[in-house]
């Protein structure tokens, strides 16, 4: 069935940042696709004719954007949700939560991923990046639930032999799906995966065509680990091993050195940002806005249910703009409009997709957007909806959730 959305607020996230941002239209769909964005009451009404029975949802005092996108996650620790708090990073994994995962089954696991896939979706996160284990369970659950994911399979030294068969099993059934779920080769980091097993990791991504991610750079632990094992910063250990490249996320990036920057600039690397798991494990202040300023590919992420506690994306957006302000000392840093773009636009690329195709409302690009109630009052008066949204959002004021368009919360 073809949906309109009728007389909403449109954020398209297209606009030059000297461009008007919003406008007050229609957005059609057909399929999976965006077929009509307009500010034209008379293209909507040939929108209407040309697809009888059409479902059509009236947007007054609502707004209407792309869906935000979740660059790194663990959704399987759902399960772990303040398990383990308050504790340094190397007790907290070494003494909590590696032993409760290697007391989890498969089944626990696929439950784990669909309260978190719930909990994002019902906050207007319509794509996410996993990593995590057990991904070939969690495709199904992924299809299940509608969302659009890219499922990581994370592997150690220690289980590399039993997690590379389930990167076949997994791009197998991601093949037999809807195209929404994606799989990708995850190894744990640089100081938990030899190099031997590093280059293992990046040639089974060669040979299947996937995409890569890894954590890099999280703590002053893995910088003073890798150092003393191989004499090298984490990215440039994992850029001589050829592990970098456009293919790559790395999650966190905290402790990099300008060298390190220039790297990841030129690799084309993508840099997940998690701000609120940085802040309470400790792990320090990511530099995003020289990042940014120097050219990578910066995007917002939560990390998981046991280092936030939660996949509130929103939380995510307000915390990664303020944070970055006090760091710096200057309150023009990162802005609403960058950390929104970080989001949605930024976030698509990361996943693979082409400019335009994702991450945006733009005819032609896919069906993937939420409907945001205006009408509250923490979201009032509107001088900017952009800060609106960045700054006072919440995951409770998302309405209607759209996939590969087909509403999946409503």
């Amino acid at each position: 069935m073809a949906l309109l959305f009728s007389n909403a607020t449109v954020l398209p996230m297209t606009s030059a940042e000297d461009a008007p941002r919003t406008f007050r239209g229609w957005v059609g769909i057909d399929a999976n696709r965006l077929t009509l964005v307009t500010d034209s009451e008379t293209e909507a009404a040939a929108f209407r004719t040309a697809h009888a029975g059409l479902r059509e949802i009236d947007c007054r005092g609502k707004l209407l954007m792309p869906g935000l996108i979740n660059t790194h996650c663990h959704a399987g620790m759902t399960l772990q949700r303040s398990y383990a708090d308050d504790i340094t990073l190397m007790e907290w994994l070494n003494d909590y939560i590696w032993p409760f995962e290697s007391r989890q089954t498969p089944d626990e696991v696929a439950l784990g991923m669909t309260l978190g896939i719930v909990e994002m979706l019902l906050g207007g996160v319509t794509s996410f990046v996993d990593m995590y284990y057990d991904e070939d369970r969690c495709v199904e659950v992924a299809e299940r639930l509608g969302i659009r994911a890219v499922l990581g399979c994370n592997y150690f030294d220690s289980n590399i032999g039993e997690v590379f068969p389930q990167v076949e099993r997994a791009v197998e059934r991601a093949a037999a799906g809807s195209g929404r779920v994606r799989i990708a080769v995850a190894p744990h980091s640089a100081y938990t995966v030899s190099p031997e097993n590093l280059v293992r990791g990046r040639e089974l991504a060669e040979r299947l065509d996937l995409g890569m991610m890894t954590h890099i750079a999280e703590t002053r632990d893995e910088i003073r680990i890798v150092g003393e094992r191989y004499g090298r910063t984490p990215v440039a250990h994992l850029d001589a091993l050829g592990l970098l490249g456009p293919h790559m996320i790395g999650a966190h990036c905290v402790h990099v050195t300008d060298s390190d920057l220039a790297t990841l600039v030129e690799r084309g690397v993508t840099v997940s940002h998690n701000p609120q798991s940085n802040m309470k494990i400790s792990s320090g202040v990511a530099p995003v806005e020289k990042m940014l300023r120097v050219g990578a590919l910066v995007t917002v992420a939560t990390d998981g249910t046991c280092s936030n506690n939660d996949l509130d994306m929103w939380e995510e957006l307000r915390t990664a703009a303020f944070l970055q302000k006090s760091a710096t000392g200057d309150p023009t840093a990162l802005p609403a409009w960058k950390v929104l773009r970080m989001a949605t636009a930024n976030g698509a690329r990361a996943m693979g997709y082409a400019d335009g195709e994702l991450g945006v409302l733009r005819e032609g690009a896919l069906a993937d957007l939420i409907v945001v109630d205006l009408q509250k009052p923490h979201l009032q008066p509107i001088h900017n909806v952009v800060s609106n949204l960045a700054y006072c959002g919440k995951a409770s004021d998302v309405e209607t959730v759209v996939v590969d368009g087909r509403i999946v919360v409503e």
